[in-house]
């Protein structure tokens, strides 16, 4: 029988805060953004965009976390369709970058913010389920990637430019095909299917499938947890019923500008109406008040 457990975001909302439980985002992060070792959570930072809201039919949950005494990773789960998203992450990273450097204090000390965004919806076009964004400096006469010097590498305390800026994860949930090959698909098929499967070993896991047992939430939290869903659900289909109507009515507007043009060439109304399926009755009402 299928373990249900609690999504992701309800769990940073409520569990994944406490420093008992920093063991699960742990292994997140470390599977994520390096594999190749494990990443220890020094603490729970404080920012604007890090506050718990009172309001559980928002869908926005963002955590802040330091990593390094000079790296921070701020993850956000975002359940509905933004368009401006992508910008969105670039205000986000900015802002804590200001934030976390002291007034006086020399560019050098700015940290190194990691964004990982965990998206419910699809943004941008491409069928891959994880993007990674980094910046590098390419020549664009010879090709040549710039590269830190001796005395930069010592100052910053990083190997490459790439290192200094911002970097970007963006998991797209939806278009995992749910065949994990890997201990990060093992997480991805949890943010996707809210439940790990006995096989799965990747980091984290294991305490996450303890801790995120609904059947293990106390009744109040659990019937907490179940209004949360339904409002998230509640908020999906009013955000696709309007993403749905404005499609609609941007693609009216274009088929009247159309027919106008069409119109001012003087091609026949039957013709408007077969190129752009408006009946010839809206064409003539057309005709008449242009």
């Amino acid at each position: 029988m299928k373990q249900r457990l609690i999504s992701f975001d309800w769990a940073i909302k409520k569990l994944l805060r406490n420093k008992a439980n920093f063991e699960i985002l742990e292994g997140f992060l470390s599977e994520l953004i390096a594999p190749d070792k494990n990443i220890k959570i020094i603490k729970l930072l404080e920012s604007e965009s890090n506050k718990n809201s009172a309001d559980d039919k928002l869908n926005r949950v963002d955590i802040l976390v330091e990593i390094e005494p000079d790296d921070i990773v701020l993850i956000e789960v975002q359940v509905n369709r933004e368009l401006d998203f992508l910008h969105r992450m670039i205000f986000g990273t900015s802002k804590i970058i200001t934030e976390y450097l002291a007034e006086g204090e020399a560019y050098a000390k700015i940290k190194k913010v990691y964004s990982v965004n965990i998206l419910y919806f699809d943004l941008g076009h491409g069928k891959d389920y994880v993007y990674k964004g980094t910046t590098d400096f390419v020549g664009i006469h010879n090709k040549e990637r710039l590269q830190l010097n001796e005395r930069q590498k010592s100052l910053y305390k990083k190997e490459s430019i790439s290192a200094i800026y911002p970097e970007y994860y963006l998991i797209k949930v939806n278009n995992f095909n749910d065949l994990a090959k890997n201990s990060l698909d093992e997480w991805i098929y949890f943010l996707k299917n809210e439940e790990i499967k006995p096989s799965f070993h990747a980091k984290g896991l294991l305490k996450a499938k303890e801790k995120f047992d609904i059947l293990n939430l106390p009744e109040e939290e659990r019937k907490a947890y179940e209004k949360y869903q339904d409002n998230l659900h509640y908020q999906a289909s009013m955000v696709d019923s309007s993403y749905g109507e404005g499609k609609y009515e941007g693609k009216k507007e274009r088929e009247l500008e159309i027919a106008n043009n069409m119109l001012k060439d003087n091609v026949p109304i039957e013709s408007i109406s077969k190129f752009t399926g408006l009946s010839i009755e809206v064409i003539a009402k057309l005709a008449k008040n242009s």
